[in-house]
């Protein structure tokens, strides 16, 4: 599958993009592989903070992946993709790549990164979820930062296991049932230092189960953080209206139907690529009322300020909304 060209509607389907050559394809487990990619010309990549993600537009889709290194001055991206076997088919295109095929790819974004204040992490991953944990992982490992990590995998389903153990020694602790897992999350939940900040990723109940219980022993909001390893299903939501300003239109948006595509059904075309709010291609900007903020691509920041939204996942905490539009 070998893109020798990229066409104009693959060219501005992820934003501030890169067009990267496949250099590796490395099995990590049965259904899980490391895809590494570079710069066609051998020059370097972006820098990135641990915890980022890229969007990788492969076939007519788009879909974000963890960067599993350090992110400091790297001459190559790697991710690992699980193969979701009824999923759209992203992760079956994604194993399909080999050496030498041209991908599109988003320039690195993080709602993960570390903070700059922790003394000590405390990482806890589930299956794929260990891609973002083993980038911090591998920055710990790489400016002396002291951290623990818990990995919870089926048993032989282990994803980048020696890598970490190699990162991190024995601060790494394996768990391949609920009863063991357990026993470990209290134990470190209770005996970290000072200044630890706790990162979780992985299915969302998990991380809300080892949230939950981290707050139950005193944990400060501010010292948890977690990220989905991806797009959660969304709810329904409320009905709202949404008023474009430059065209003079008052739209109703019902629950269920997301703005995209109220906004499709007005006769309205926005730019749009992955519909799962990770690309960034379809953001709007708002001039009233506050969006319900539901993607995966702005940051915190981005989405405090409340000026921007991306139209295919997020909605509006207010009855009416004013867009730019």
């Amino acid at each position: 599958m070998t893109m020798t060209a990229l066409q104009p509607e693959v060219h501005h389907a992820v934003k501030d993009g890169l067009q990267l050559e496949v250099t590796d394809v490395t099995r990590q487990t049965e259904s899980i592989v490391s895809i590494t990619f570079a710069d066609p010309s051998g020059a370097p990549l972006p820098s990135y903070v641990p915890g980022s993600h890229l969007v990788v537009q492969c076939g007519t889709g788009a879909n974000a992946y963890s960067l599993t290194g350090s992110g400091t001055a790297p001459s190559e991206y790697t991710i690992s993709v699980l193969q979701v076997a009824d999923g759209a088919g992203g992760s079956l295109a994604m194993h399909r790549l080999a050496a030498g095929d041209l991908v599109y790819v988003s320039r690195p974004r993080s709602a993960f990164a570390p903070a700059a204040t922790a003394r000590h992490f405390l990482l806890v991953a589930a299956g794929i979820g260990i891609t973002p944990v083993l980038s911090h992982a591998r920055a710990c490992a790489e400016w002396g930062i002291a951290a623990d990590l818990i990995y919870v995998h089926r048993p032989g389903a282990g994803a980048h296991v020696t890598e970490a153990k190699e990162l991190l020694g024995s601060a790494v602790t394996e768990c391949s049932d609920r009863v063991s897992f357990q026993k470990t999350l209290a134990e470190k939940l209770t005996t970290q230092p000072l200044g630890t900040h706790l990162y979780v990723c992985g299915p969302v109940a998990f991380m809300d189960a080892v949230l939950d219980q981290a707050r139950e022993h005193g944990w400060p909001s501010a010292r948890l953080h977690s990220e989905a390893f991806g797009a959660a299903e969304l709810d329904a939501g409320e009905p709202f209206t949404v008023n474009l300003a430059r065209s003079g239109v008052k739209l109703n948006v019902p629950a269920g139907v997301s703005l995209l595509e109220t906004l499709e059904q007005a006769g309205k075309a926005i730019p749009n690529m992955c519909r799962k709010g990770i690309c960034g291609e379809c953001s709007l900007s708002v001039l009233r009322g506050k969006p319900q903020h539901r993607d995966l691509y702005l940051s915190d920041q981005e989405k405090a300020e409340n000026t921007t939204m991306m139209c295919c996942v997020s909605r509006s905490l207010d009855e009416e909304l004013e867009l730019d539009l």
